[in-house]
């Protein structure tokens, strides 16, 4: 986030300015429309936006969301540059379809690195060493936790072990010694990864000495999972921030683990059975966000295909409402007649069991066979039958699913855990199988 124009600077500037006024109290009305029609302006410019009218909150109410096929279908008639022009070019990482490109003006990066730095300010301490291991090629989620620490001045590294190349686990050790990192950016299945190895080599405790915080990005994770974790690494685990390539930042951490939506920069809508609605605290939708501060591709009303639910009064005193992310819609799985989610499904692994992973195997037709839990190393063998018959208990319970086997191995394919770069839920998670 190197800064070289007087103009990149006040952009800096005048985004600290922005996001730190709205910390203690909500942005009003007059905030958001002010925004909003300057989003519409830029939105205009673009083939997919073309003949929007002048802008009011009418207009933009009555305006149709912007599905996310559409925009991954023609993702560069949403842009009013094209690549060539733009200061970063990104894609999605392609997991759940087709990779999404996103080109970025350097006041979209400023922007919501801003944001987010100061919204993690509250987390992070003053002399923080951060080891990133988030995957650093083609999306931004590397350069985003990089551009936070340099703006809040905490010493950094990357050190992606699932990539080909300098960092594989050993090496990842060597810096371990010399850095003592603080501070993990992680995705759970790395995280996951990562713990058993070092169980299995005996260095668990070691590496952990001086780890104070564990920040989640890259996949949906569960209170019993960051429980799980912290308790193995004797850190407080987070769930550090939920968003998207195409949005950029939606929501961060605050100290209680509850995330927080961006109001200062997105404006937020839920997609419900009667219809797009003002965001309402104990509601259940898919969230629509229109971000407030894209140059390079506005985006209005994006119905992000993510089904939440919004609540507020988080015992950390933010007045910005707190939402719970359950999944992609369109991850959410149909197994015995019955649609889950990720979330509800690690809610009873993780929450019932030490197993640092999972996989769910189902005949051609969707029927539930057999449910795969991956034993800690260091597990009590002797408590796998009774905690087989919970997690059967709890799928029948909660889920409805009558699984015919629940049984613990001793490791499960690596891209159950490789992070966010290569998982899919759907496509790691689940193993479509014969019936016995």
């Amino acid at each position: 986030m190197l800064i070289t124009t007087p103009a990149q600077l006040q952009n800096l500037l005048d985004a600290r300015e922005e996001v730190t006024r709205y910390r203690q109290e909500n942005p009003p009305h007059s905030f958001h429309k002010r925004k909003l029609e300057k989003v519409w302006e830029r939105a205009s410019s673009a083939p997919a936006y073309a003949g929007l009218g002048a802008f009011s909150m009418e207009a933009f109410e009555k305006l149709p969301v912007t599905l996310k096929d559409d925009l991954k279908q023609r993702p560069l008639d949403y842009c009013v540059v094209t690549p060539g022009e733009a200061a970063k070019y990104y894609e999605t990482t392609g997991t759940t379809g087709r990779a999404t490109p996103t080109p970025r003006l350097a006041e979209d990066s400023v922007r919501n690195a801003v944001s987010v730095a100061e919204a993690w300010r509250t987390l992070l301490g003053e002399n923080e060493r951060v080891l990133i291991m988030m995957p650093s090629d083609v999306v931004p989620v590397g350069d985003l936790i990089v551009h936070a620490c340099e703006y809040l001045g905490h010493v950094h590294t990357r050190a992606y072990p699932f990539a080909t190349g300098i960092c594989d686990w050993d090496r990842l050790t060597q810096i371990w010694r010399t850095l003592r990192p603080t501070t993990l950016f992680i995705a759970p299945g790395v995280a996951q990864q990562l713990t058993r190895l070092l169980k299995r080599r005996g260095e668990l405790d070691w590496h952990a000495e001086s780890v104070e915080k564990i920040m989640l990005l890259g996949e949906v994770n569960t209170a019993p999972f960051r429980s799980r974790l912290g308790s193995w690494w004797n850190a407080a685990a987070y769930d550090a921030s939920y968003g998207s390539t195409e949005t950029g930042t939606l929501a961060t951490s605050c100290r209680e683990g509850r995330q927080h939506l961006l109001l200062a920069t997105n404006y937020f809508e839920l997609a419900t059975d009667s219809g797009v609605t003002p965001l309402t605290a104990g509601v259940r939708g898919r969230l629509v966000v229109t971000p407030l501060n894209q140059h390079a591709r506005p985006l209005l009303r994006l119905d992000t295909g993510d089904e939440v639910t919004v609540a507020s009064d988080c015992p950390c005193g933010s007045p910005a409402p707190t939402v719970t992310v359950h999944g992609r819609s369109s991850d959410a799985l149909l197994i015995g007649g019955e649609k889950i989610t990720v979330r509800e499904v690690e809610e009873i692994v993780y929450g019932a069991t030490s197993a640092t992973g999972y996989l769910m195997e189902v005949d051609p037709d969707g029927q539930p066979l057999r449910l795969l839990l991956e034993r800690d190393s260091d597990g009590d063998r002797a408590a796998e039958a009774e905690l087989a018959d919970a997690v059967r208990a709890a799928s029948l319970d909660s889920l409805r699913l009558s699984w015919g086997d629940v049984r613990f191995v001793n490791a499960l394919p690596a891209n159950t855990k490789s992070g966010a770069s290569q998982k899919s839920w759907k496509r790691t998670n689940l193993r479509v199988v014969e019936a016995p």
